[in-house]
């Protein structure tokens, strides 16, 4: 069971990178759960960034919106020096693994110097109050590598990142450690498996599957999609996030997993049918349009994690079994027709293009 009381009252709270998919997610649960609280969200706006997210609590009293780059150290420093945050929720970050394998650079920049710019301003302005204040950091389960067809990733897994995503979140990871262990500052490390859910950019496979097939084109699977991933709801994320927040022990890592492994064809097979049925078309209609295409270099066979201490620590379960998740997400995108057009622009089919060749 969680603690009754709250080990942690944050008074005012910045969250990186919550424009994006798992930061707006969070910012729309929270800001109006915790209506005491001030939330400053400081957002660079890049490519998978949209203020749309966020815009039924952008007036908010207390929300505020800053479009900056965490690796900015004077702009870090002076909204530290501003709003004297007790607590940061670090979501920003470059996360695509395609991405990082075209330009490897972005990713150190974003996620190892952007990190360690916000670790240094937090250590500096919280010099004498650790015990007030948090630093969570949201990291993922592929730091640990793949898995073969068996076992889990534990608290116990080594590190062992494939891409260059996953060694700049391990980077990352490593330096948050260190602020801990060298300043004592007070950090609290999550790692999750595969998000999914409402605002996700459609470069990543749910969103691309469902936009594909609303547009009745090819629908790109790599190699013979067998990898297996283990599937989390962001709701389900976001949820345990809080409970971290709030109850969280600081030096500790959590695992947040959703108990969902299935290999990338078969969610592909079953998000075509959920589009089918929720347009109104004859069932298997859309499974023509899977189109397998080269797979990714060194692309992870499977992750898998052992959340099992986190929800005995955090008194935390996902709620949302695999079926039940995709349903809700492909209703979520065919009622968001103003979203998904406004990021289905001209660079977003350059990038498809790009990438898959179809």
């Amino acid at each position: 069971m969680p603690p009754r009381s709250l080990p942690h009252k944050p008074d005012c709270v910045l969250v990186t990178g919550g424009a994006g998919f798992i930061g707006s997610n969070f910012l729309l649960r929270m800001v109006r759960r915790y209506a005491e609280l001030q939330f400053v969200n400081l957002d660079k706006l890049t490519y998978a960034g949209n203020l749309m997210n966020l815009h039924s609590i952008e007036r908010e009293s207390n929300y505020t919106f800053v479009r900056g780059d965490v690796g900015d150290l004077e702009l870090v420093s002076k909204l530290f020096a501003r709003y004297q945050f007790t607590s940061v929720v670090h979501f920003a970050a470059e996360s695509h693994v395609d991405r990082s394998i075209r330009a490897p650079l972005a990713f150190v920049q974003s996620n190892i110097l952007g990190t360690v710019t916000l670790l240094d301003s937090a250590r500096r302005h919280w010099d004498g109050q650790m015990d007030t204040c948090r630093f969570l950091h949201v990291s993922t389960d592929e730091v640990f590598g793949a898995l073969g067809e068996e076992g889990y990733f534990t608290l116990a897994s080594p590190y062992a990142p494939r891409s260059p995503y996953s060694a700049s979140k391990a980077a990352a990871d490593h330096f948050v450690r260190a602020y801990a262990n060298t300043y004592g500052l007070p950090i609290i490390i999550s790692n999750c498996s595969n998000n999914f859910g409402p605002y996700q950019f459609p470069e990543k496979l749910i969103p691309l599957v469902i936009l594909c097939a609303l547009d009745r084109r090819p629908v790109p699977v790599y190699g013979k999609g067998e990898n297996v991933r283990d599937w989390l709801h962001v709701e389900d994320h976001c949820a345990a996030l809080e409970k971290m927040l709030t109850h969280g022990a600081p030096g500790t890592t959590y695992l947040v997993g959703g108990s969902s492994e299935t290999s990338n064809l078969d969610i592909v097979r079953l998000l075509l049918n959920l589009v089918d049925e929720a347009m109104g078309r004859a069932p298997g209609a859309s499974q023509e349009l899977i189109t397998f295409v080269a797979d990714r270099p060194g692309h992870d066979f499977r992750y898998a994690i052992d959340a099992r201490q986190t929800q005995k620590d955090l008194g935390w379960t996902p709620s949302y079994s695999l079926e039940a998740g995709l349903r809700q997400t492909v209703n979520w995108y065919l009622t968001n027709q103003d979203w998904l057009n406004a990021v289905n622009d001209q660079s977003y089919q350059a990038y498809l293009s790009e990438q898959y060749s179809i």
